[in-house]
Formats: C-alpha cells, structure tokens, sequence
C-alpha cells in the first residue's frame, strides 16, 4: 500500500497529470481558454506517429518470437472479451437500454491511447522497462471490441449489417492507420532512424503529452459540466469499477505470458482503459441511435480521469509487486 501511495503521489504531482487537472479546473470554471481544433489534431498525429516509431525500434532491436505472437493473441481475446463483462456489468448495475449498454461496453473492450502514452511515460520515469511491442498490442486491440458489441446487439434482432462503410470506420480508422504505419516504419528503419529524428520524437514527446492532457482536460470538464445529467449512481460507479476488472483480466494474462514487470503494467492499462477516438467514430456509424453523450462522458469523463490520477499508479505498483520487479 505505501509503494501505490508513493507512486500515486508521484505521478499526482508529475507536469502531464497537473497539465490534465488545469484543463479540467479551467473547463469547470468556465475560463475561455482552449487549444485549437487544429492545433490538438496535431498534437494527436505527433503522439501516435513517436509511441508507434518508437515501439517499432523496439521490436526490430528484440525481433519477433513466440512471446510477441502469443501477446498480440492475448490483446485481441481480451479486447473482445472485455466488452461481454462490460455488458453483463452495466444490464445489472444500470438501466441503460440494450442498445446503449453495447455502445458503452465496445469502449470498455478497445484502448485509450493516451492512456497507455502516460503509462509508458509513468514507467520511463521510475526506470522501468518494458516490452516495446506492447505498442503492436495496443493496435491489434482497437477493432475487436466493436465487433464483440455488434454482436451483442445482432443478438437481439436489432444489429447493425457489417458493410463496407463500417469495416472501414473500424479498420482505417486514421488513429489506427497511423500507430500501425508508424510501428511498421520504425521497425524497417530499426535504430539508425530513431537517431535520425531522436531531436524530433524523443526530447519534445512529455512536452507534446503535456499540451495534449491540457486540452483532454479542457474536454473531460467541459462534458462534465454539461452532461452531469447522464451520470447517476450506476452509471458512474461502472466507470470507476470496470477499469479495475479489466485491469485484473490484463494483470492475469501478462502474469501467464511472463511479461516483465513494465509489460505486465502496460497490459493492465490497456485492460482498463476505455477509448474515446476510434470506438466512437465507428458507434456513429455501426450503432447511430445510441446516446453518444453516455459513452463520452463516461470513457472521457470518468474512467480517463480515474486511469490517469490513481489507475496508472495502481496498475504499477501492483505489477512490480506481483512480478517482483
């Protein structure tokens, strides 16, 4: 408990997390202050482009084995499982409809990016390594969860047909696009290309992420603020416990995979993260009657917040503990 209490005091008082929380107070507060449309976009494109070069190095430096195939097999189950757990959770704890409840659980089964941007920023900093293909995981666990919501509808009869259209929202998504084709670029270019651009993607990416969080935060306060509604008791008490589940199906599997202790962690947060980029783009196409301000409000609102502030301090601690690292 002293080692969770410590990080969490770290990480608490760490630029990227108070970054975040003057997002939120200024939202809340009603301040004019905000990013750029544009500006965040690019603050987005930079960030995927250096996690994934960088997790592309990463794998050319390890080469690909068994253990990498076995984890990419590993993210996609728990990606598609996650959002039944998430379903049965929310048919008991909620009275969400059957359409909202798949809507809201597809976010719950695919991964905030950021999310596991932080983390891996948490790790560099208390000097934990980590597998760096767990970027590779990151990706291959976008898609499933969507197909595991479709399917919970289409078995009430009402689900939406896979055409072409949503098969593109969901595969091409450009976040997707981008974090895969940056990965794959990083991996042919191996370390001569990290030293190449190093002055580029490594010196300025805290400060990038700092930016980034500040205009999350902006973001998170302001559904906040005007989707208070939609949180009642249930609602919000599934946004806080469902990242703790996931985070122990995650700490499960990279226990059985042995994984180190930063692989372990990384598994967890991608575990108990909820997205709030690429699974809302294809809701809005795959499921358009479902209430969108549920699903933001409480991946963006409630479980990113939770992830950022303790979850990420949790998850660690209880990795290094359960791995002895």
């Amino acid at each position: 408990m002293e080692q969770i209490l410590s990080l969490a005091a770290t990480n608490l008082l760490s630029p990227i997390i108070l970054s975040f929380a003057l997002g939120v107070t200024a939202a809340l507060a009603r301040s004019d202050l905000s990013v750029p449309e544009a500006a965040a976009k690019a603050l987005s494109i930079y960030l995927l482009f250096a996690i994934g070069f960088k997790g592309g190095v990463s794998v050319s430096s390890h080469g690909i084995d068994a253990k990498l195939g076995l984890t990419l097999v590993a993210g996609v189950v728990l990606s598609a499982a996650l959002p039944l757990i998430a379903f049965a959770l929310l048919q008991v704890m909620t009275r969400l409809s059957r359409l909202d409840a798949a809507a809201v659980a597809a976010h719950y089964g695919s991964i905030s990016i950021v999310t596991f941007v932080a983390a891996t920023s948490v790790l560099e900093s208390s000097g934990i390594t980590s597998e760096g293909y767990m970027v590779a995981v990151a990706a291959a666990m976008e898609a499933p969860a969507i197909l595991s919501a479709l399917w919970l509808i289409s078995r009430n009869g009402t689900g939406q047909r896979m055409d072409s259209d949503l098969w593109r929202e969901i595969l091409l998504n450009g976040s997707i696009v981008l974090l895969v084709g940056s990965f794959f670029i990083g991996w042919a270019t191996g370390e001569d290309g990290l030293t190449e651009i190093s002055s580029f993607i490594v010196a300025p990416f805290k400060g990038v992420l700092c930016l980034f969080l500040l205009d999350m935060g902006l973001v998170a306060g302001r559904g906040l603020r005007t989707r208070s509604d939609v949180l009642r008791p249930g609602v919000l008490a599934f946004g806080l416990l469902m990242p703790v589940i996931g985070s122990l199906c995650g700490l499960g599997a990279g226990l059985l995979l042995g994984l180190s202790s930063g692989g372990v962690a990384l598994m967890m947060v991608l575990s108990a993260s909820a997205s709030y980029i690429a699974v809302p783009a294809a809701m809005r196409v795959a499921l358009p009657e479902a209430n969108p301000s549920i699903y933001l409000t409480l991946s963006l609102g409630v479980t990113f917040p939770f992830n950022l502030t303790l979850g990420i301090p949790l998850y660690v601690a209880v990795a290094t503990t359960m791995t002895g690292g």
